[in-house]
């Protein structure tokens, strides 16, 4: 065996090791449920989970004093609404830090709950740019207890900008299903079947969202369809 083909053998054990990808390290967030340990760049009452940080005894002081208050004040089921709903409220206002903060309160009460996972899923999209992180809790969501009727909306949202259009449209027609009254559904079905070829049933989508409250971002979305599909 010559030093050159050793030589080459290590170079190519090397090469491999770039493409090999690593285990990602799993962390439990709940009872039955693990989610990929992921930290961005915020302070962590602002990331999902609070990044996964190792708390301070001041911090996990904190979290038993919010604990012990939230008791107070009734059931935590309600607690848990209430800040669950504060959450999504931030949300549409496009404020991701206060959401994110809402939403760790919510999974300090009952972290089982579906609407946590939606709620970070939508942060991890919207503010991180962490279309598979967010796709991973979009997941859990879906199997978790007490669902939030815009959740595959969002979900289908997601594989739409993620493009896959085959596969939002099957969830967003699900979506509309679930919540009619929510104009983005219908907007983010739209443009499902138009990117799937059917320009007829995405004029029906548009025209199904025009009877709803609108936000300005699917206003914008609905001139875009309208426009791409011809609409009468």
């Amino acid at each position: 065996m010559t030093m050159k083909f050793i030589r080459a053998c290590i170079i190519a054990i090397g090469a491999l090791a770039w493409v090999v990808p690593s285990h990602a390290e799993m962390v439990e967030t709940a009872p039955g449920v693990t989610v990929t340990k992921k930290t961005f760049a915020a302070p962590i009452d602002e990331q999902p989970f609070f990044g996964f940080a190792q708390k301070t005894p001041e911090q996990s002081q904190a979290d038993a004093a919010f604990l012990a208050s939230a008791d107070k004040l009734g059931p935590r089921d309600a607690v848990f609404h209430a800040a669950i709903e504060r959450g999504w409220a931030n949300l549409d206002r496009g404020d991701f830090p206060e959401a994110a903060k809402r939403f760790n309160q919510a999974w300090l009460l009952v972290p089982e709950r579906s609407p946590i996972y939606q709620g970070f899923a939508v942060i991890a999209a919207a503010r991180f740019g962490d279309l598979e992180y967010a796709e991973e809790l979009f997941k859990i969501a879906l199997r978790q207890p007490d669902p939030r009727r815009t959740l595959k909306a969002d979900y289908g949202r997601l594989l739409l900008k993620s493009k896959r259009p085959d596969e939002a449209k099957t969830v967003l027609e699900e979506g509309v299903r679930d919540a009619p009254e929510f104009a983005d559904a219908w907007a983010s079905l739209g443009l499902a079947r138009l990117q799937t070829g059917d320009a007829a049933g995405a004029c029906a989508a548009a025209s199904e969202a025009m009877k709803l409250k609108l936000s300005g971002k699917v206003v914008s979305d609905l001139v875009m369809l309208k426009r791409q599909a011809a609409c009468p």
